[in-house]
C-alpha cells in the first residue's frame, strides 16, 4: 500500500517510469500527497545533476541542461498552472466568480504566455548563478519545499471549488507534514540554512491566498510551487552574492 501510494505521487508529479495502475480513485491521489516532498527530493536530485553536468562546460550551459530537465521531468505539470492563474488573476479583479470561470477556459492568453515566459527566463538566469558554484547541492531541496509547501496550503486555506486542490487535503496528517517540515528544516540548516526562508515563503503565499480570493484550487498549488521555486533560486544566489 505505501509502494502503491509513492508510485501515484511519481506518477502525477512526474514523466518518470512508474508501474501503471488498472484502478485509480480520487482518495489515491489524496493519500499519495504525503509523498510529494520526497519526489521533489528526486526532482531536485536530478536537476542538480544536470546542474552540475552541464556546468563543467559552462553556467549557461550547466543552467540550460537543468531547465530542461526540469521541465521534462515535472512534464510543465505547473507552469500549466502558473498561466491559467495569471490569466484567472488578470481577470477576476478579486472575483472569486469570474476567477474560476476565466480558469477552465483551456486557452492560455497573454498574461499567462508572460508569466510561464518570465518564470522560464528566471530560473535559467537564476540557474546559470548557481551551476559552477559550491550551492549547486541546495537545488536538491528546492522542488521538495515547494511540494511540501503543497500540503500546508491544502491543510491552511480552503478550496475555492471541487477538484485536485480539495482532493489533497483529504487524507493529509497534520503531524506527518509537521515531521516532514522538520527533516526539510534539518537538511537545509546542514546544506543550504538560506534555504529556511522557504518556510516565510510559504507562510506568505498562504497568506496571500486566503486573503486574496478566499480559498486556492489546484491551478493555484501549481503556481505556488513555481512561485516557490523561483524565490528559492533567488535567495540562494543572493545568498551565494
Amino acid at each position: 500500500m505505501t509502494l502503491r501510494r509513492f508510485l501515484h505521487a511519481l506518477q502525477f508529479l512526474t514523466r518518470l517510469p512508474a508501474p501503471r495502475f488498472a484502478e485509480f480513485s480520487p482518495e489515491d491521489l489524496s493519500r499519495s500527497a504525503v509523498w510529494f516532498p520526497l519526489v521533489g527530493i528526486l526532482i531536485g536530485a536530478a536537476l542538480a545533476a544536470a546542474v552540475w553536468v552541464g556546468g563543467q562546460a559552462s553556467p549557461w550551459i550547466g543552467a540550460l541542461i537543468g531547465l530542461v530537465v526540469w521541465v521534462w521531468i515535472t512534464g510543465g505539470l505547473h507552469l500549466d498552472g502558473l498561466g491559467d492563474v495569471a490569466d484567472a488573476l488578470a481577470a477576476a479583479h478579486r472575483s472569486p466568480e469570474r476567477f474560476l470561470e476565466v480558469l477552465r477556459d483551456p486557452h492560455v492568453g497573454a498574461f499567462g504566455a508572460m508569466a510561464i515566459t518570465l518564470q522560464l527566463i528566471a530560473k535559467l538566469v537564476l540557474l546559470a548563478e548557481l551551476a559552477g558554484t559550491p550551492a549547486w547541492p541546495a537545488l536538491v531541496l528546492v522542488p521538495a519545499w515547494a511540494r511540501w509547501g503543497t500540503l500546508v496550503w491544502s491543510l491552511t486555506v480552503p478550496p475555492l471549488a471541487s477538484g485536485s486542490g480539495e482532493r489533497f487535503s483529504w487524507q493529509i496528517s497534520r503531524p506527518t507534514v509537521a515531521v516532514q517540515g522538520l527533516v526539510l528544516v534539518l537538511a537545509s540548516a546542514w546544506l543550504a540554512p538560506i534555504l529556511l526562508v522557504a518556510l516565510l515563503v510559504v507562510w506568505a503565499i498562504t497568506f496571500y491566498w486566503r486573503y486574496r480570493l478566499g480559498g486556492i484550487t489546484g491551478d493555484c498549488l501549481g503556481a505556488s510551487v513555481e512561485m516557490t521555486e523561483t524565490a528559492l533560486l533567488l535567495a540562494v544566489a543572493l545568498a551565494m552574492a
